[in-house]
């Protein structure tokens, strides 16, 4: 089975087309302000206009309140809820609940956590996967780092890897942790919020050798 891939940070039309054309799975949109990949509503909503059935949309949200996810949502209808932040298992059950959408959680791999069982609280409220991001005191995402990849679980729910991945090591990064997916942003860039055709062409050629494998 081929390994899924999710370019996020989506912030212009030009590079939705790119995205497609490379032949990923999801696109990414960011609904934090203090990101620099950030969108409002409205710019999302001009890009899900450019992006093809057969390719999911992801809104990823770090802390947000219901009422502010349900807001976002009646302008840009976004497939699937990422929640980036500190959201609770309940939370995230509650609010996808709520807006009707299905949805994964990111947990950033913190030294001393036990990763098992955090995976498995999520699973349980009925998470759709889990992806498994880089740990940084102060950042939600987009890091640029990695974390060991050799410490990758092998659970019986979809796991998606994220944090510093990029066209130079996303092969022996599938091949490592045998993940369902993986998802990049700043490893296709040539700056923050602005994709690199080329990068996200060879980031694409990477997963299929890396799933070939």
């Amino acid at each position: 089975m081929r390994t899924r891939a999710k370019i996020c940070g989506i912030t212009r039309i030009q590079d939705i087309q790119s995205v497609v054309d490379a032949g990923a799975d999801a696109i990414g949109f960011v609904f934090f302000p203090p990101s620099p990949r950030s969108v409002t509503a409205e710019q999302a909503h001009a890009l899900i206009q450019k992006v093809p059935a057969y390719v999911q949309t992801v809104g990823l949200f770090v802390n947000a309140s219901l009422d502010e996810i349900a807001n976002i949502l009646k302008q840009a209808p976004v497939d699937i809820l990422q929640f980036h932040g500190d959201e609770t298992a309940e939370q995230c059950q509650q609010i996808s609940k709520q807006v009707g959408r299905r949805w994964y959680k990111a947990i950033q791999v913190k030294p001393g956590l036990d990763i098992q069982a955090e995976i498995q609280s999520y699973q349980d409220a009925g998470a759709g996967a889990v992806l498994l991001d880089a740990w940084h005191p102060d950042l939600k995402g987009g890091t640029g780092h990695s974390f060991d990849w050799t410490t990758f679980p092998k659970l019986n729910i979809p796991l998606i890897l994220a944090g510093g991945l990029n066209p130079d090591n996303i092969e022996q990064a599938i091949l490592t942790t045998q993940a369902y997916a993986v998802d990049v942003s700043g490893g296709v860039e040539s700056a923050k919020g602005i994709k690199d055709q080329q990068l996200i062409e060879r980031f694409m050629q990477g997963v299929l050798r890396g799933s070939a494998k």
